[in-house]
């Protein structure tokens, strides 16, 4: 097979590759910040950090502010995809170890699909009801698949609310989309999702001047790279890769949490868990390969579907995912 090896190319992998790593690496990332901040200080410092660092890349591009009229749904995006999304995450990783959070937010096309069925009227393929079918047996799986035994994760369910709130972003922000770059709805989503965040305050005043330099090292990391830099990075790769080539990539994101996760907190899942998480893959894999009529097929879209929700997601990502 020919492959090109025009230079423009070889800087879309390197960014590609440089994405996948930043946001396989948030799942451990967390669970590193957890050792010394609550899940709510935690996620403040990280998106403070992250709203900062985007405010200055905000300013240095003359990025244009929102339409008033859009203020109001911008908000509840960022309520939703970044405040929701990481308070489900980071609470649950309290009890779930990096690697099998990953894997529960990779189930994330499959909630994304189901919710395109009911509000944007996308229909799927009876591959695509089996993909689905299968990624809720792998998540059931995960959710019993503790280190205690076949018992019930709580951690597991709150991962699956937060991949939740990230297919419901996904949903909504397409309208938004028309109007607004992948970089400005990054921003603006990020700016209000720390707003709702800002209770956390008083905790996180508390904790920062008693946490352990790692751990504050570690949370300043999550919202520098996976949440600003990789955000950068994927904008690159979707200006110069196919963003279903490009997003067909952030399938062995979980594969590498549990590397990285492995190589930072020595942590690993259980077999359970484990087995699990790939019947999540394979399922996803379904849904987003075979799961979806093509627009020949399945006859004229609603205007709010006229792009997909790949142009904006990560993940989940992903984040994919929102943020990671």
């Amino acid at each position: 097979m020919h492959t090109s090896s025009k230079p423009g190319d070889a800087r879309a992998a390197l960014s590609l590759i440089i994405t996948l790593l930043l946001w396989a690496s948030a799942f451990t990332g967390i669970r590193a910040g957890l050792q010394s901040y609550s899940p709510g200080a935690l996620i403040l410092l990280r998106f403070l950090v992250a709203s900062l660092a985007l405010m200055l890349y905000a300013l240095l591009t003359r990025m244009r502010l929102p339409a008033w009229r859009d203020l109001p749904g911008l908000l509840v995006l960022g309520l939703i995809g970044i405040t929701g999304y990481h308070a489900g995450l980071t609470f649950g990783e309290l009890t779930v170890n990096a690697g099998t959070a990953s894997f529960l937010v990779a189930s994330v096309p499959c909630f994304t699909a189901l919710l395109a069925l009911l509000v944007l009227r996308e229909r799927l393929t009876l591959w695509g009801w089996l993909g689905i079918a299968i990624s809720i047996v792998g998540v059931t799986i995960i959710s019993l698949g503790g280190k205690e035994g076949l018992h019930f994760t709580p951690g597991a369910l709150l991962v699956l609310l937060a991949s939740l709130c990230e297919s419901v972003y996904f949903i909504v922000q397409k309208r938004y989309m028309q109007r607004y770059s992948s970089s400005e709805m990054t921003a603006y989503t990020m700016w209000a999702g720390t707003l709702f965040m800002l209770p956390f305050a008083p905790a996180l005043w508390h904790e920062l001047p008693q946490a352990a330099p790692a751990a504050t090292l570690a949370v300043v990391y999550l919202g520098l790279f996976p949440a600003a830099i990789a955000y950068a990075t994927w904008a690159f790769t979707l200006a110069r890769l196919p963003a279903s080539l490009a997003t067909s990539f952030l399938n062995i994101s979980p594969l590498l949490a549990l590397v990285i996760s492995w190589l930072w907190l020595h942590e690993m899942p259980t077999l359970l868990e484990l087995l699990g998480g790939l019947v999540v893959i394979v399922g996803v894999l379904l849904v987003n390969t075979r799961g979806k009529l093509s627009p020949a097929s399945s006859g004229p879209q609603p205007p709010s579907a006229s792009r997909t929700t790949t142009e904006a997601e990560p993940a989940a990502a992903e984040g994919c995912r929102a943020v990671d």
